[in-house]
């Protein structure tokens, strides 16, 4: 009976201490890490979410990149931060399925990162720099399949969306990509516009003015159906080469052993964020597709996260890809 009760003591005690720090939170400035460079999708995202969070929780949300290894470094940032809410951190299908399959971690994204909420998804495209001779998807894929000299193909990093991409394609037309890698999307971009390499995969919201401005070739969208920011660009599965498609997603996690309240106060902020229509009609602009609000949520972002683990991770252990 003694044991019982100081169990249920015990029990009682947590249970008002975490309803009191869920009540009490935020009572500071959060600090939201990025694991890429200003001006790419990420970074971009982030700062959107951050300040359209500010209105919920009632506090300044305070972008921190903290970019390298295909944002992982970000990643351990966050998990090993305390878990009380004050360090959150955004990533994507890179940050915390791709990489952690070739970087040796001091921390696991499954057990040491508790995850908040899906955000939004868009597309790649393959990319080409001026000077390529093929004009279209179809002819790229013909003159890749002739080439004895190295095609050179920019990715975000080891183990990147930009690199699982480039062996997708290559794979599947029987291609050979000589991979180059860079800490961000824009230091890629400005390599393509002046030409220092030959191909690359990037996300599509955030090159698309460079494409209208003619700074590089658009050759085809990976994914399985046309983007409607560029209708005329095709998939990559109309050029010729047969299943291959990539969701560039995103998604907020928190270190794990964070409150439940806690949990819920940030879900709610990234909910009403999403909903604001200022944001929404600002990602729609660059092509975001924001997840539906039934996937907004911890659990969704856990199940989809795991779902994309099981279908990249082969692929990578296949290829033999190495940390850089």
């Amino acid at each position: 009976m003694r044991r019982s009760r100081l169990i249920a003591t015990l029990v009682a005690l947590v249970t008002s201490v975490t309803t009191a720090l869920g009540q009490n939170y935020p009572s500071r400035p959060i600090t939201l890490i990025s694991g890429f460079p200003p001006g790419g999708p990420t970074d971009t995202l982030a700062r959107l979410l951050g300040d359209a969070m500010k209105p919920t929780l009632g506090q300044t949300v305070v972008i921190e990149t903290v970019s390298g290894a295909s944002g992982t470094i970000a990643a351990g940032r966050v998990a090993h931060a305390d878990p009380d809410g004050y360090t959150i951190g955004i990533g994507n299908c890179s940050s915390h399925v791709g990489s952690p399959a070739i970087y040796p971690l001091d921390f696991d994204v499954f057990k040491d990162l508790q995850p908040i909420s899906l955000l939004a998804a868009s597309p790649l495209w393959v990319l080409g720099k001026n000077a390529l001779p093929p004009n279209n998807a179809v002819e790229l894929i013909a003159w890749l399949k002739t080439r004895t000299e190295p095609t050179t193909f920019g990715t975000v990093g080891a183990g990147s969306a930009a690199h699982l991409a480039g062996l997708f394609f290559a794979r599947a037309i029987g291609a050979k990509f000589q991979y180059v890698p860079y800490r961000g999307a824009a230091p890629a971009m400005q390599d393509l516009i002046g030409g220092q390499i030959d191909l690359s995969c990037l996300e599509a919201s955030a090159t698309l003015a460079n494409v209208e401005a003619g700074r590089y070739k658009a050759y085809a969208v990976m994914s399985e159906q046309r983007w409607p920011k560029s209708p005329d660009t095709p998939t990559m599965i109309e050029a010729g080469a047969p299943g291959v498609s990539i969701n560039f997603w995103h998604g907020l996690w928190a270190p794990k052993g964070i409150a439940k309240p806690v949990v819920d106060k940030l879900d709610a902020a990234v909910m009403n964020a999403l909903a604001d229509p200022t944001v929404r009609q600002r990602l729609e602009t660059l092509g975001q597709v924001i997840f539906p609000r039934d996937q907004q949520n911890p659990a969704a972002l856990a199940a989809y996260q795991k779902a994309e683990t099981a279908k990249w991770w082969p692929i990578i252990k296949a290829a033999g890809i190495k940390a850089q």
